[in-house]
């Protein structure tokens, strides 16, 4: 059954005189909280611009700032028109991925900063890989193992491929808190042309990623999170190395 907070009960009215954005932010925190404390789910109808203006004793709009900032916040679906209104929205933590990476940007972290955190999310994602990974998801890390193998020779190419196989690894460890995570850190941190990589060096980074698959492969997590450890590790030397002390 789904919450329909536009016949529930009257909610408190708000009351901050000449504060509309104040009174404003109330609402989206209560539409929040409401969401935190499971009193609405992805679905349920939270209501329409009149609908909130009544329930909280508020004008519309204050009450069309609300929905606004609710929507903007993704926490939920407006749709115009006859049956329209605001509806909570189901769950997509990847949209906001590269905010956060825009946000980590904007605060001045430095590449040291966000490759430390790198490394706590990818060792522990290798180690859930290698406990939870179905067999659909070896069969995607062997094939981009072939598919690097393919284009070494194109640092471009290889630069995607090595990119993919470690985000590989996060969606195999099936937490989607960890995939998030990786993919806002990876908007600042991984580059789009890797200027240092030599033929070398993208040879030893391939046989690392193929003994890592193999780990993954043998249900062996303590393996799988050193080996992973030392390679992010190993990444990270060099990232500071490249980018100085801000990521640029």
């Amino acid at each position: 059954m789904t919450t329909d907070l536009a016949t529930a009960a009257p909610a408190k009215r708000f009351h901050i005189a000449g504060r509309a954005a104040s009174l404003s932010s109330q609402i989206v925190t209560q539409v929040r909280d409401d969401l935190y404390e499971k009193r609405l789910k992805p679905g349920d109808f939270v209501g329409t611009e009149k609908d909130l203006a009544a329930r909280y004793g508020v004008s519309r709009i204050v009450a069309r700032d609300a929905l606004r900032t609710l929507s903007a916040f993704g926490i939920v679906e407006i749709r115009m028109g006859k049956g329209g209104g605001a509806r909570i929205a189901p769950g997509n933590p990847r949209l906001f991925a590269e905010a956060l990476a825009v946000q980590l940007e904007l605060a001045g972290v430095t590449a040291a900063e966000v490759l430390d955190a790198q490394r706590a999310i990818e060792t522990l994602a290798a180690e859930l890989a290698a406990e939870h990974a179905t067999a659909a998801d070896i069969a995607r890390l062997k094939r981009l193992l072939s598919e690097a193998e393919a284009v070494m020779d194109d640092v471009d190419a290889y630069t995607r491929s090595s990119h993919e196989f470690h985000l590989a690894v996060a969606e195999a460890s099936h937490n989607r808190v960890l995939v998030v995570q990786f993919l806002s850190l990876h908007h600042v941190s991984w580059p789009s042309r890797n200027k240092t990589l030599t033929p070398k060096v993208a040879r030893h980074v391939l046989d690392i990623h193929k003994q890592l698959a193999a780990l993954i492969e043998a249900r062996d997590a303590a393996g799988a999170r050193k080996l992973m450890d030392d390679h992010v590790k190993m990444i990270r030397t060099r990232r500071v190395a490249e980018r100085d002390t801000h990521i640029c």
